[in-house]
C-alpha cells in the first residue's frame, strides 16, 4: 500500500479547536461488524467485565521555548526528548542556525548551550542549576498541535492533559485518554472493567508527515516507553479470565506491540523499557491488543495506517466517510472511535 491510499477529504470546520465539556461528553463511533453512533459514556456497556483498559500515563510538558542568539536573532525550540537532568534534544527554528558551542539566551533565566546535532535534531544543555524540567515549567509554552489555531491558554494547560498523567516527558498528549474523567472511570470500575497504565513519551515527530509514497521507505521517529510489572501482571490476569486487552490510544498499541515483538511473545509481555520505531501498517499481526479506542487521525498519517491495520482498510475507509458525513469532531480535541479487529 502507498501513502496516497490513506488520503481522505476532511472539511476544515470538523477539526476540533476546543475540547468539549465535560470530557466524557464526546461522541464514540463503534467500528464493529456495523458502524454504530454512540457516546463515550456508553463505553462500560461496550466492554465486558474482566476486560482491561490500558492507558498511557505520560504527562505533557511545556516544551516550546523562545530565545535569542547573542546577535539578537530569534530562536524557537520545540523539545523532542529530555536526555538527562541538564540536556535535551529539540527541533530548532531560526533564520540561521547557531554554531556548536554557542549560547541561546533566555530572558529571565540561564542560557542554553548548543552541544551539536543528532540527525535533524539539536542537542542542548541547560546551564541553570535546577534542571530541564524545572526550566521548562518556568519559561516553556504548551505545544498545541499545528492544526489547533489558537494560542494555548490556561484551559488548554488543563484539558490537553489526561486526568491520570503522572510521568512528565511528552510534547503531545495521548489524546484517546482525554475523554476519560473520574465519572467515566468510576462507571468502568463499577462494571468490572480493569485499568492499568504504561508510559510512552510522545515526541514531536508524531506530527511529521509521511514524505515517501512508498511506505517501505518511511522511517518512524523514536519514542521512549516503559512497561512495568504491574501492567504485565494485569495483562496475564486478563488473559487467564478470558478478558480482552483494550488499548486506549495508538501510543499504548505501539508500546505493547513493540515489547511483544522484541520479546517474541504472544498474549503477554514482560517488564521492559526502551525506544520504539514500530511502524504498523495493514498486514501487521497484532500480538497483544484485542481492541483499540482512539481519536480520528490526519489524512496520510502513520496513525491512520495503524488503525487500518487493526480494523481493516475497507472498513476504516467506510468509518471515516461515515464520521465526516455525521459531523464528528476530528483530531486531538475531537471525538473517539472504538475499533474491533477485522
Amino acid at each position: 500500500m502507498r501513502r496516497s491510499d490513506f488520503d481522505y477529504h476532511l472539511p476544515a470546520e470538523l477539526i476540533a479547536q476546543y475540547p468539549i465539556e465535560p470530557r466524557s461528553a464526546s461522541r464514540l463511533l463503534h467500528v464493529g461488524q456495523t458502524l454504530a453512533d454512540r457516546q463515550i459514556r456508553d463505553l462500560p456497556t461496550l466492554l465486558q467485565p474482566g476486560d482491561l483498559l490500558v492507558f498511557n500515563d505520560t504527562k505533557v510538558i511545556p516544551a516550546r521555548v523562545f530565545g535569542r542568539k547573542p546577535s539578537g536573532g530569534r530562536v524557537e525550540l520545540l523539545l523532542e526528548r529530555v536526555l538527562d537532568a541538564q540536556t535535551f534534544l529539540a527541533q530548532m527554528g531560526a533564520s540561521r542556525k547557531p554554531r556548536e558551542g554557542s549560547q541561546i539566551l533566555i530572558d529571565g533565566d540561564a542560557p542554553l548551550t548548543l552541544l551539536g546535532r543528532q540527525g535533524d535534531l539539536f542537542r542542548l544543555r541547560y546551564d541553570g542549576a535546577d534542571g530541564v524540567l524545572a526550566f521548562l515549567e518556568r519559561v516553556g509554552k504548551l505545544p498545541l498541535p499545528p492544526y489547533i489555531t489558537h494560542a494555548p491558554d490556561a484551559d488548554d494547560r488543563r484539558r490537553y492533559q489526561t486526568v491520570f498523567a503522572r510521568a512528565p516527558g511528552a510534547v503531545a498528549a495521548p489524546t484517546a485518554g482525554l475523554h476519560f474523567d473520574e465519572a467515566l472511570l468510576g462507571a468502568l470500575d463499577a462494571a468490572g472493567i480493569g485499568t492499568a497504565t504504561l508510559t510512552l513519551h510522545v515526541g514531536a515527530g508524531t506530527f511529521q508527515p509521511v514524505r515517501e509514497d512508498d511506505l517501505s521507505q518511511h522511517q518512524m521517529h523514536a519514542e521512549w516507553y516503559c512497561i512495568d510489572q504491574a501492567l504485565c501482571s494485569a495483562i496475564a490476569a486478563t488473559r487467564a479470565r478470558g478478558g480482552r486487552v483494550v488499548a486506549v490510544g495508538t501510543t499504548v498499541t505501539r508500546a505493547l506491540e513493540s515489547a511483544a515483538l522484541v520479546q517474541d511473545r504472544r498474549g503477554t509481555v514482560a517488564p521492559c523499557s526502551g525506544d520504539t520505531q514500530l511502524f504498523i501498517t495493514p498486514g501487521f499481526e497484532f500480538r497483544i491488543i484485542d481492541r483499540l479506542l482512539t481519536n480520528f487521525h490526519l489524512p496520510q498519517s502513520t496513525l491512520l495506517m495503524l488503525v487500518s491495520a487493526l480494523g481493516g482498510y475497507p472498513r476504516m475507509r467506510a468509518a471515516y466517510a461515515h464520521a465526516v458525513a455525521q459531523r464528528y469532531r476530528f483530531f486531538s480535541y475531537g471525538d473517539a472511535m472504538l475499533i474491533d479487529p477485522a
